[in-house]
């Protein structure tokens, strides 16, 4: 009988610097981490934002939290950066100062495949933020996101462009995205 080798799952590495696991013979278990993580950079308030994001999206956590010392530039003890996960997904926040500000040119997806969780993710993200269009809102926090229904791009790119142009032109008409409206639109004749 094979011995069986254990793979670990992506949600439980690197949760505790202690956590040990079986790699395969010639896997560097490296390889398995995330190849590309979006890095936040905020003024001075990432925990708030981190802590926020967290209780948004269920199962998230936060992972690590590195202090700025003495003699760093940010202030002795404060959050330097939260490493944290959300469904799945590793970032980083930075407090690093006002520097850098968040814009439009860069947002976070929310794929989803019910108008409940629209409306879930819609209200909770858009709370204390700026609601914009076509499903796009600004959080708190400066970050831009899109929460859309999963079925959205198969609606806007059917091949009959007349169904196509009509969801889009309804999309264009919405601020939350409504999913029947949308369907209603590809459907009509």
């Amino acid at each position: 009988m094979k011995k069986q080798t254990h793979f670990p799952r992506r949600d439980d590495l690197f949760v505790e610097p202690a956590d040990t696991f079986m790699c395969p013979p010639g896997l560097n278990p490296l390889n398995l981490m995330q190849k590309i993580t979006p890095f936040l950079w905020f003024d001075s308030n990432a925990e708030a934002a981190v802590k926020f994001y967290t209780s948004v999206f269920k199962g998230s956590k936060i992972l690590n939290v590195v202090r700025y010392s003495k003699g760093a530039p940010g202030p002795e003890g404060a959050v330097m950066t939260i490493r944290f996960r959300i469904l799945g997904t590793d970032f980083t926040a930075l407090n690093g100062g006002p520097a850098f500000q968040f814009n439009s040119a860069v947002s976070f997806v929310v794929n989803c495949e019910t108008q409940e969780e629209i409306d879930f993710y819609w209200k909770k993200l858009s709370a204390g933020g700026k609601k914009i269009q076509c499903g796009w809102l600004e959080d708190r926090y400066g970050i831009s996101w899109q929460v859309v229904p999963a079925v959205l791009f198969k609606l806007i790119g059917d091949k009959d462009p007349d169904k196509a142009a009509r969801v889009t032109q309804a999309m264009l008409k919405m601020v939350k995205l409504d999913i029947k409206r949308l369907q209603a639109a590809h459907a009509k004749s």
